[in-house]
């Protein structure tokens, strides 16, 4: 046998190995033979390096050092999941989703498992790169780290498509993390607080060899791509297992919400007994053309929904009220606790929401309150304990004036929270804003961060979002922990900014109400700023989507002088104000006005590819047909009732051909 067959034999041979000790718990070879394996292919790999394959078993190992994870746009955007907490939720879902698609809905439950998210990409059936959530809509790149962690094949076993993408959670066993816990005991180190956080913080370690020490595993649970060859979700389970990924069995087939909540109150109980950390329990619709009919909301998909295990709770006592400034100058009342254990972290702070969220509790300093972290990071206080209230308690009394800036209060009829209205001489406002303006989802600046934003308004060297562009170098150097280099960064940022595209420069603005999803719709509409600045409120309502108080807010911005002197400085310091030539080329009014509805499958073009000539042409995707739709555009295994419910209302059925030719 030559030594290219050799190394290609043991490579083989250790990766089937590998499998069956992490991936199907049921190692086939002793530890010491498996050692010696690869200690002998080592040795051939070092011998002969023309032979070097970056999936090779002995690369598992690590040792690569990454500086700076490199961010990188996924081809499929990850979403969140929206949640549900009762029986009620989940059957008005079921209703929600009977009226947009047709024929028996089935539904997949699966464990919620609580590590890190991630999506790996393959491609001719090798690891190509694994990338964190990040934003949903880009991540790191931590494909170094992620190599390391064995349950991870290198290399897919049986049939698999050209290139997907296949999404997952890294965790930490209890074992692991209780293991790891004893060792930095023993050294005299601080123990890790909880799996999760472990997990997710193993992902951004910089040297790859001190990923490899940690027993991390990653559990698989939904392919993205095309040609994928299967049609549920069920289906794709069991494809990702024979692919060779680890794809936790605890999974069901259900016909009915009744079947739903009996998995559900099984794991409720039995989650304990898993050697992994689990809140709650995925449902998706089972039907892989049922989801796409389905769709998604600016955040979620609608053919899924998370149910919460019932919440943990503890009580604690609440020492004192405090009061956050937020950056639109919203007020937010802080619960500051004695420190407690919660779902295995130290709880000391808590929302409070607003001032009729203490009424309603009558919560007071001194109180035994009760605290829950539920479907929210933060945790809040749900009850007090009255039985344990001092005798000489009094009833809090929301502050009236700002804690930062002392100006009074305003609280606008209908308006849950109480606002500062000093916008330009309060300090968290506006160092808020132009943290809003640098995040990730808005400017997205390299080299500058929250802290360094603050640094800049207390050093009196920025006032607003707009002073960035004449910064220097030598401006900011003088600033603490800035080395020459980190301020070359922070100026290439900034500059480099400048090419960030209109509708992201629209949602770093800050208007109120007006988010991601939203500055979309409106830079898509009036396509430059100089229009939408001077559009009426009648005008800016008849836009999809944007209701009275948007229509408002974004009025109400424009009418400020300052906010026009900071977007025509924007301007003149070179910021995309408009949409780019590229984008309007590709974008017509031969649609406006019209609502159409898509439903089954296509062949020239994808349904998502239809749903944006749609939207690129003027027209409104809408996901039921009622009186108000002009079109139904129909593919191929189209549900019967969406037919006959289109043609009681003489509504025109198309197909992908003729809808084509009405925007050619």
């Amino acid at each position: 046998m030559s030594i290219e067959s050799q190394i290609k034999a043991l490579r083989e041979e250790l990766r089937e190995h590998n499998y069956n000790y992490y991936v199907l718990d049921n190692p086939t070879i002793a530890d010491f033979e498996f050692d010696m394996k690869l200690k002998q292919l080592q040795e051939l790999e070092d011998q002969y390096p023309e032979y070097y394959d970056p999936n090779s078993p002995t690369l598992r190992v690590g040792g690569e050092v990454t500086k700076n994870f490199e961010t990188v746009t996924h081809d499929y955007r990850m979403y969140s999941l929206d949640n549900s907490y009762s029986k009620e939720d989940l059957l008005d879902w079921e209703k929600r989703i009977e009226k947009i698609v047709d024929g028996k809905v089935e539904f997949v439950c699966e464990l919620k498992y609580d590590g890190a998210s991630i999506s790996l990409t393959y491609e001719n059936g090798t690891l190509l790169r694994a990338v964190t959530r990040g934003d949903g809509t880009q991540g790191d790149d931590v494909t170094t780290n992620v190599k390391t962690i064995k349950s991870v094949p290198l290399q897919l076993k049986g049939n698999y498509p050209e290139r997907f993408d296949i999404r997952g959670e890294i965790v930490l066993p209890y074992d692991g993390f209780h293991k790891m816990n004893e060792e930095r005991l023993a050294a005299g180190e601080e123990p890790y607080r909880n799996p999760r956080n472990t997990a997710s913080g193993s992902l951004k370690l910089q040297d790859s060899a001190e990923v490899a020490k940690r027993p991390l595993e990653c559990l698989l649970y939904s392919m993205k791509g095309r040609d994928l060859g299967f049609e549920t979700q069920f289906e794709g389970l069991d494809k990702a297992r024979q692919m060779g990924f680890k794809v936790p069995e605890a999974s069901k087939l259900a016909t009915s919400v009744d079947e739903v909540l009996e998995f559900v109150e099984y794991w409720d109980v039995h989650r304990h007994d898993l050697p992994y950390e689990t809140d709650g329990v995925v449902i998706k619709v089972n039907n892989l053309q049922q989801q796409e009919e389905l769709g998604y909301t600016a955040k979620a998909p609608r053919w899924a929904m998370a149910y919460k295990f019932k919440a943990e709770q503890v009580s604690t006592r609440l020492n004192e009220i405090t009061y956050q400034v937020g950056r639109t100058g919203a007020i937010t009342p802080v619960a500051n606790l004695e420190p407690v254990e919660l779902a295995g972290t130290t709880v000391k702070r808590a929302s409070l929401h607003n001032a009729d969220q203490i009424k309603k509790l009558d919560v007071r300093v001194g109180d035994e309150v009760y605290v829950e972290k539920g479907g929210e990071i933060i945790p809040k206080i749900i009850a007090v304990d009255f039985s344990k209230r001092p005798a000489d308690s009094k009833p809090t009394e929301y502050i009236t004036h700002c804690p930062e800036c002392q100006t009074e209060l305003i609280r606008q009829e209908g308006d849950a929270k109480h606002y500062c209205p000093n916008e330009n001489g309060c300090k968290p406002q506006i160092i808020g804003r132009i943290q809003h303006f640098i995040s990730r989802k808005a400017m997205d600046i390299e080299g500058l961060g929250g802290e360094t934003v603050a640094l800049l308004v207390n050093e009196g060297l920025i006032q607003n979002y707009s002073d960035l562009y004449v910064l220097t170098k030598e401006d900011v150097l003088p600033l603490e922990r800035m080395a020459e280099k980190s301020a070359e960064n922070l100026i290439n940022g900034i500059e480099a900014s400048k090419q960030i595209p209109f509708e992201r420069v629209l949602f770093a603005l800050g208007i109120r109400y007006v988010g991601e999803t939203v500055a979309k719709k409106l830079a898509k509409h009036y396509k430059s700023i100089e229009a939408l600045s001077q559009a009426p409120i009648d005008d800016l309502v008849s836009v999809d989507e944007i209701g009275d108080s948007i229509a408002e807010s974004v009025v109400q911005f424009f009418q400020s002088e300052e906010h026009r002197g900071i977007v025509s400085r924007l301007k003149d310091y070179g910021l995309q104000l408009k949409l780019s030539e590229e984008t309007l080329a590709n974008q017509t009014d031969k649609l406006k006005g019209l609502s159409i509805v898509v439903s089954g499958v296509f062949e020239s073009v994808s349904r998502t590819e239809l749903k944006k000539l749609i939207e690129d042409n003027g027209g409104k995707v809408s996901s039921s047909i009622s009186s108000k739709t002009n079109y139904l555009v129909a593919g191929d295994k189209m549900g019967p009732s969406k037919r006959t419910k289109a043609e009681s209302l003489n509504i025109p059925i198309i197909t992908e051909n003729d809808f084509l030719e009405l925007i050619k």
